[in-house]
């Protein structure tokens, strides 16, 4: 039985969006999925399962940061059953030329996080399923979608005093963009052997801090971002 989920079993669809924010759960399952359920309130972590196109799928949210993402990626594969995970969130763009609005598919995780030095005797390197990926990809690119693809940074280090330097360090290595739940969820999906891939729709940009996306629109105007999410999940196999 789960610890931090309440819903019984068989009410988590095999395949799951989890976006980071209760708002943007809600949101998602009121807009999208039809014969909705809310199947967890615990903690406001909210959780619905419906239909979206007539595939059962499930949407839950799972707060800030890697420990966080970590206890709802494992209860949802290991007590639940769940093969495929997608992570909706935002993100800040690290390089310049990365605009509010595009989108960033996870490649590969970078981070600054402790949440993976215990498991091996190394550095274990996270990384997305590969066959969702490029369909999320070329799902992007048939809808003209300004989508990137590679390495991105799960980063505890949320306020340092010159953010701008910090990320041009990274930006030297790569990097595309900046978040804070991507590694714990890659690790979760190898330990289980499950699908995962997160997808970042980018509100922010250190070159041009003026530049913000409101709040608002964080949790209800990410409609291109969450078709895609939906339809990648629409392709896979299962349920």
């Amino acid at each position: 039985m789960s610890m931090h989920i309440s819903a019984a079993p068989g009410e988590i669809a095999p395949d799951v969006i989890l976006p980071g924010d209760p708002l943007r759960a809600r949101y998602i399952a009121e807009t999208y999925l039809t014969d909705v359920t809310r199947v967890n309130e615990i903690r406001n972590a909210w959780g619905y399962t419906g239909y979206y196109k007539g595939k059962r799928i499930s949407v839950m949210s799972t707060g800030m940061g890697a420990p966080s993402m970590m206890i709802y990626a494992t209860e949802l594969c290991r007590e639940y059953g769940c093969k495929t995970l997608i992570r909706l969130g935002t993100a800040g763009a690290i390089p310049e030329h990365i605009r509010l609005g595009d989108i960033v598919l996870s490649q590969g995780i970078s981070t600054t996080s402790g949440m993976n030095d215990y498991i091996l005797p190394g550095h274990y390197s996270s990384l997305a399923d590969f066959e969702m990926l490029d369909q999320a990809y070329h799902l992007a690119k048939e809808r003209s979608l300004k989508v990137y693809v590679g390495n991105t940074l799960t980063n505890d280090h949320l306020y340092v005093d010159d953010k701008l330097e910090y990320c041009k360090q990274w930006e030297k290595y790569g990097l595309l963009a900046c978040e804070q739940e991507g590694v714990a969820l890659y690790t979760a999906a190898a330990r289980f052997h499950v699908k995962a891939l997160m997808m970042l729709s980018i509100v922010m940009n250190m070159y041009r801090p003026e530049e913000t996306v409101p709040d608002a629109v964080k949790e209800s105007g990410l409609d291109s971002i969450i078709t895609l999410a939906l339809d990648t999940l629409l392709i896979q196999k299962g349920e």
